[in-house]
């Protein structure tokens, strides 16, 4: 289970929000390429990027993304703001290890299908983000009618080669969460899954690494140093 450290970027500046909330800046870090670099000077395997400026339609932050390319030499997988084919392409040509998909994936399907046929599907992740067991889309503002499940199924169908799961219930209140919708998708998918939202505590990543979990991705609970990154890689098998 690989511990992937969060880097959302808005305004050129690394920050964390609460629930994703504009205006709920918890962390105001200057340069987000150093926090990166950093991250990957203490151990990180992968690093988890999330243009926030893109997602919540403020201006994307792409020469930012650049530049953590250039500082880190480990894989990292970025979402946020992809809105369209030729986004995902020019960041996976960029040297992008994986894109993330949300909006896109779920409201025009078949671009899921063209990226992993172009690209391979191990590069191609879609972001499934659920709010009181429904997924939501449009920086989690807009509900459908679908579970995680049932569209999880629907995304390995056409190709996608992962999920990143995010219980918006949870994220950046740093309450911990609850393990069973993740088990349920987790039962409804063959494909990777990373989980996301309210991971807070050792016990958090200990609980994680008891499922099949592929990743689980960090945010606040590491900067504001209530969870210690060196004792949660301990948990990477």
């Amino acid at each position: 289970m690989f511990i992937m450290p969060a880097v959302d970027i808005k305004n050129g500046k690394c920050v964390q929000l609460v629930q994703g909330k504009p205006g709920t800046e918890q962390i105001v870090l200057e340069n987000p390429a150093e926090v990166a670099k950093g991250w990957e000077d203490r151990g990180a395997s992968v690093l988890h990027v999330i243009d926030l400026g893109g997602a919540l339609e403020e201006g994307e932050n792409i020469p930012v993304v650049e530049d953590i390319l250039k500082k880190v030499s480990i894989p990292v997988q970025m979402g946020g703001g992809i809105r369209s084919i030729d986004d995902a392409a020019h960041l996976l040509n960029m040297g992008m290890d994986r894109v993330i998909l949300g909006t896109l994936a779920i409201q025009e399907p078949e671009t899921v299908e063209t990226l992993s046929q172009e690209f391979g599907s191990q590069r191609i992740m879609v972001a499934l983000d659920s709010k009181d067991s429904q997924v939501v889309v449009r920086g989690w503002t807009e509900k459908t009618n679908q579970t995680a499940p049932e569209l999880g199924k629907t995304m390995e169908e056409r190709g996608a080669g992962g999920i990143l799961f995010t219980n918006v219930d949870h994220e950046g209140l740093l309450g911990g969460f609850k393990v069973e919708p993740l088990l349920e998708l987790l039962e409804s998918v063959n494909i990777p899954v990373v989980y996301s939202g309210g991971v807070s505590t050792l016990e958090d990543v200990a609980l994680l690494s008891q499922t099949d979990c592929y990743g689980v991705v960090i945010g606040s609970a590491l900067y504001k140093g209530t969870l210690n990154f060196e004792k949660a890689l301990d948990y990477q098998k």
